[in-house]
């Protein structure tokens, strides 16, 4: 079944009629993958119990889209072609500005958890490098006591070969 499924999707590739004829000039992307990193998995679930959170998301991956860029040459487009008003079309330019308001508000809304994914990351990454640290120090214990041991079975078999001396012994 899934081979069947997948030569239909090439074939729909071939045809330029992507996800079953649907106009990909004319709608927005598909989503991408979701997060794999764990932090980022929680972080986005909740995010997503707010409405708000939701709604001023999809705004800004519509505001975001080429649709966007199309709705609004058309729009123009018919506002000057049919004379709607004259120049210099003051409608228009406060429309636009109301517009230009709301939509960089909603940017900026969805930059915030761009912001916070970033600092769940970053703090992800800093525990895992406080947990390498820690490592690290066992380790540097355990090979000081496994030199300071051999250092000692030297001298009690009175064997004269030379371990390398142990600089960091003060620390």
């Amino acid at each position: 079944m899934a081979s069947k499924e997948q030569s239909v999707e090439a074939q729909s590739s071939r045809n330029g009629k992507p996800h079953g004829g649907r106009a990909r000039w004319l709608l927005p992307p598909m989503k991408l993958p979701p997060p794999v990193n764990p932090a980022l998995i929680k972080h986005a679930e909740e995010r997503g119990k707010s409405i708000q959170n939701r709604i001023a998301d999809k705004i800004t991956a519509f505001a975001g889209s080429m649709t966007f860029v199309y709705l609004h040459v058309i729009w123009f487009g018919c506002w000057i072609g049919f004379g709607v008003e004259k120049y210099p079309f003051g409608l228009l330019t406060m429309i636009l500005s109301l517009e230009a308001i709301f939509v960089s508000t909603f940017v900026m809304i969805s930059q915030n958890p761009a912001d916070a994914k970033r600092q769940v990351i970053a703090d992800q990454q800093r525990k895992t490098v406080q947990g390498e640290d820690q490592q690290n120090d066992e380790l540097l214990g355990l090979s000081k006591q496994i030199l300071s041991l051999a250092r000692e079975i030297r001298t009690l078999s009175g064997t004269s070969a030379s371990l390398p001396r142990d600089d960091h012994a003060a620390d």
